[in-house]
């Protein structure tokens, strides 16, 4: 197989897996943005609401943070036993 194409396959999978991580970060951030306005804008309607309003925002908090997780696990996958590199191997005979 030819050795470039195989480099040009894991410098796109390495700019890929770069942008994935920061759209993940971004949107984790982005979220925990929006559920902490919405549990200060909820005690400021009604403070007495505020330990059910902590505890929903800390479950949903922690929804939200799973998703960057299994991201970087998806991201790990392609780097480490990139399946582009393998398909691209078996379809030029290599």
């Amino acid at each position: 197989m030819n050795p470039e194409l195989l480099v040009s396959i894991y410098a796109s999978t390495a700019i890929g897996v770069g942008i994935i991580l920061a759209a993940a970060g971004l949107g984790s951030a982005l979220g925990w943005g929006l559920i902490c306005s919405k549990y200060i804008e909820g005690i400021a309607r009604q403070p007495e609401m505020r330990p059910q309003l902590m505890g929903q925002m800390l479950f949903t908090g922690g929804l939200m943070e799973a998703f960057p997780m299994i991201v970087l696990g998806m991201s790990m996958w392609f780097v480490f036993a990139n399946p582009f590199a393998g398909a691209a191997q078996t379809a030029l005979g290599g």
